[in-house]
């Protein structure tokens, strides 16, 4: 019995195997959650105090996809006088958008057109009476 060339064969196969695998490896695309990841992070305690301010009011704007849209709801007292609106798509880093929300209206919408369906996540920050809030909701179009 010859055993040498079917070693040499598997390792033949092996080696192919392992080079399939690398290739694969290097064309996939990794998203992180946003492109400036590594700053985000070094500036995370401030976003804490930011979510702080916004668990300490009275009423929450309230974010709700409705029709193709989403729909930001501040009370009258605690309206936006600026801010913005983040739509962050875990899985793919194309389909994020952001919104600046316009000053002292109390109820915004957003056109989202014909965005792929699934899980995105929402981010709101905004700037009322010289004081900051940050709020972060899980929404599924």
């Amino acid at each position: 019995m010859n055993f040498g060339k079917w070693i040499v064969v598997a390792f033949i196969f092996f080696a192919a195997f392992i080079g399939t695998l690398v290739t694969v490896c290097v064309r996939q695309d990794v998203n992180l959650v946003s492109k400036e990841y590594y700053q985000d992070e070094l500036q995370y305690q401030q976003k804490l105090d930011k979510m702080n301010n916004a668990n300490h009011l009275a009423h929450q704007p309230a974010i709700e996809v409705t029709n193709g849209s989403i729909k930001v709801s501040f009370t009258n007292d605690d309206a936006a006088q600026k801010g913005t609106l983040k739509i962050q798509r875990p899985s793919n880093i194309k389909l994020d958008r952001e919104f600046s929300l316009q000053p002292d209206q109390a109820t915004q919408e957003f056109n989202l057109g014909n965005w792929e369906p699934g899980l995105y996540r929402a981010s709101l920050s905004w700037t009322a009476n010289n004081k900051e809030y940050f709020i972060e909701k899980q929404i599924v179009l």
